[in-house]
């Protein structure tokens, strides 16, 4: 299918999808007569994935960066989308309520408090980009407990006692600036000793997403903050910071 038919097919314009192919978000094979784009049924069902997670207004890096993980599954990518849109309905619903009470009250038919006339506005971000990225960290996760697992009993206590000491040190800093000299130190520590005793090769974005994962998942943040009250806020900062200072 060429590009003329697919955006016939989706109404998803002509330039769009040259835009997609440019950032290689959507990049279909060329025909070799012609040199023209060739939409394959995978690519319609790559462009069907990128225009939900749109719709539930994540933006293209993002997608792009979820469509491209090891650990992309298109099922649990359904359910994470159905999930936001039915928000998205429920939110729609009580605005066109408010909206339609909102026009009874403007002709004298109805009465409305303050509070009622704002019913349904939600400015708030996408409530749901923090669990796709614990989601499609999944993998990360049950690869480092397997790896723990295969360990003697005293190897995995050993690695228990380093991420101890470790988040013990790091607690001791908590008052310092994320960017500050210190924490940044302390940071690339704590990201080679990740990725020397987990048996898992953290990215600088996975690493920054393991600190937003600690303010994300109450379980972590009460697991962490043990150490020291606010250390998961401060790991988050710093940690973030440090991945994008590296890149």
């Amino acid at each position: 299918m060429n590009t003329n038919e697919v955006a016939s097919l989706t109404g998803v314009s002509v330039r769009t999808l040259h835009h997609y192919d440019k950032i290689g978000l959507l990049s279909p094979c060329r025909n070799p007569d012609n040199g023209y784009r060739a939409y394959s049924e995978r690519d319609l069902d790559l462009l069907q994935q990128i225009l939900f997670f749109k719709e539930c207004g994540f933006p293209l890096a993002k997608i792009q960066k979820l469509l491209s993980s090891p650990s992309f599954d298109r099922d649990r990518a359904y359910a994470l989308q159905k999930k936001y849109l039915l928000h998205e309905k429920k939110r729609i619903d009580a605005m066109l309520n408010t909206l339609e009470n909102s026009i009874k009250f403007s002709k004298g038919e109805t009465t409305m408090t303050q509070k009622e006339k704002f019913s349904g506005f939600d400015l708030s971000h996408n409530p749901y980009e923090d669990e796709a990225r614990r989601l499609y960290g999944d993998d990360a996760v049950e690869q480092i407990k397997t790896y723990i697992e295969s360990k003697s009993a005293d190897e995995q206590n050993a690695i228990a006692k380093g991420m101890d000491d470790l988040f013990i040190e790091l607690a001791s800093i908590r008052k310092e600036e994320p960017d500050s000299e210190t924490a940044q130190q302390a940071m690339d520590r704590m990201y080679h000793y990740f990725n020397q005793n987990f048996g898992y090769q953290y990215s600088l974005e996975a690493f920054a997403g393991v600190g937003q994962l600690y303010i994300c998942d109450q379980r972590f943040t009460e697991n962490i903050d043990r150490y020291g009250d606010g250390l998961s806020l401060f790991l988050s900062k710093a940690m973030r910071i440090y991945a994008e200072k590296q890149q």
